[in-house]
């Protein structure tokens, strides 16, 4: 027997997710619904962006900086992408939308190469960086040698 989420959790679980991940995206998976995936939704809307993203023992950034990592390190790009751009695109000035910053992205790159192996750090760069062409952000050119 399955238990269904509760209608609250469901609720709060939407918002977390409109805050993090935008209302665009959000709407497609909720429209996107069907007899195969409804369950799965609200699975994922009531655990993961209810019972975990409300928590109050990581502020939201940390998490989309954990959920980065993870998912590098797991190869899982598809939700990779969608956290960098999400993360690019969110007001900076909105802490609950979880923005992120070219420094922060390139320090869980750095990071995730050392424990995760260079092959996912280098995939997770070469992602950031089409999202960051796509989004017309692309990072301003640097010499390979450093200054004398």
């Amino acid at each position: 027997m399955t238990t269904a989420p509760s209608l609250d959790s469901l609720q709060q679980g939407l918002r977390n997710r409109r805050q993090v991940l935008g209302d665009a995206w959000v709407e497609q998976s909720v429209s996107n619904a069907n007899a195969l995936n409804v369950e799965f939704q609200r699975l994922i809307t009531s655990y993961a962006w209810d019972s975990i993203w409300s928590r109050p023992g990581l502020d939201r950034r940390t998490r989309r900086i954990m959920v980065l990592a993870t998912t590098a390190a797991m190869g899982r790009w598809e939700e990779f992408e969608l956290h960098i751009r999400t993360g690019l695109m969110a007001n900076p000035q909105d802490a609950d939308a979880a923005p992120l910053d070219l420094e922060t992205i390139k320090e869980v790159l750095l990071q995730t190469a050392v424990y995760a192996g260079v092959p996912a750090g280098n995939t997770g760069m070469a992602i950031t960086l089409k999202v960051l062409r796509e989004l017309g952000r692309e990072p301003e050119r640097s010499s390979f040698f450093p200054a004398p």
